[in-house]
């Protein structure tokens, strides 16, 4: 008995001993995670304040804080018309909206082809979809511009649509492809059985399966969109045509830049994008994961 009794203190003791440990890693593990996240928030914090100086008294101290907050930057950018941002978040949304229905549309049909569709062919049309993620996109850039130029494309309001689609599609085939082969292959059997029409089965049965992928290409495409710089850069010349990226390039002087008015324009700009990101994160995250484990 006193036997038993001193190796249940010994258990005991050595339990004590890794709840001890455990709570140790615990605590450093957070501390860690809360340092990381709060470097994360701090652009953002530092931006806003930096919004609500004056250009004099941010030149005189980056970092302070402001000592007479105003909101005057945001309306001289939005009164100023020589910079066009309500014009560039107009010209943005409208691209990538269209640009994100025609991604998820043809990426969803194509996608659900090549997965259930057996024909001559389908791995390689299949590989030559997906090498559009291996090419860079800046090689294509001189190719895509003389082309555009020579068919009168450049300088249109859907000029930037068209090689949005184009580069959006891989990894919009590539995901649906894969989300596709893990949906039971019965459910259409059924709907045959049942006198339904491939078109019906396609869009009534197979695309609300697929919600939540299609979602996530939706979010991760709208991101790239709206950040894209470099065709929008070399296509679009039109000031009225420009996209925000463009638009914010007219913030900065050649020999010096007003920064609380490009913290301001940055901040209005990108508000649309972190509202939409926080919205949907766990969507993001519920859809590329059911990608890969069912993929």
């Amino acid at each position: 008995m006193p036997a038993q009794v001193v190796q249940q203190k010994q258990v005991n003791k050595n339990s004590h001993k890794v709840g001890i440990k455990t709570h140790i890693a615990s605590f450093f593990l957070n501390a860690f995670l809360i340092m990381f996240s709060a470097s994360c928030i701090f652009p953002l914090v530092w931006m806003f304040l930096s919004s609500l100086k004056e250009k004099r008294e941010f030149n005189a101290d980056i970092m302070g804080l402001p000592t007479s907050p105003t909101f005057s930057n945001y309306i001289k950018i939005l009164n100023n018309k020589d910079y066009h941002l309500a014009e560039s978040m107009f010209n943005s949304v409208r691209t990538t909206a269209l640009s994100i229905i025609l991604i998820v549309l043809f990426g969803f049909i194509v996608g659900y082809i090549l997965a259930r569709v057996k024909f001559k062919g389908n791995r390689i049309l299949y590989v030559m979809f997906l090498m559009g993620m291996l090419i860079p996109v800046h090689s294509l850039l001189v190719p895509i511009y003389v082309v555009f130029k020579k068919t009168h494309l450049n300088n249109q309001w859907f000029t930037l649509i068209i090689p949005y689609v184009a580069f959006g599609l891989p990894i919009a085939i590539f995901l649906v492809e894969a989300f596709i082969k893990s949906v039971p292959i019965e459910l259409e059997e059924a709907a045959a059985i049942d006198g339904s029409s491939f078109s019906n089965t396609l869009f009534k049965i197979i695309l609300p399966v697929t919600k939540p992928i299609l979602v996530t290409i939706a979010i991760i495409q709208t991101f790239a969109c709206w950040n894209e710089f470099s065709f929008a850069l070399v296509l679009i010349q039109d000031a009225n045509l420009q996209t925000v990226p463009l638009a914010m390039t007219m913030f900065k002087g050649q020999f010096a830049s007003d920064y609380p008015k490009i913290m301001s324009a940055m901040l209005l700009t990108m508000s649309p994008i972190v509202v939409l990101y926080f919205s949907f994160s766990k969507q993001i995250i519920k859809g590329m994961v059911s990608g890969a484990v069912k993929g």
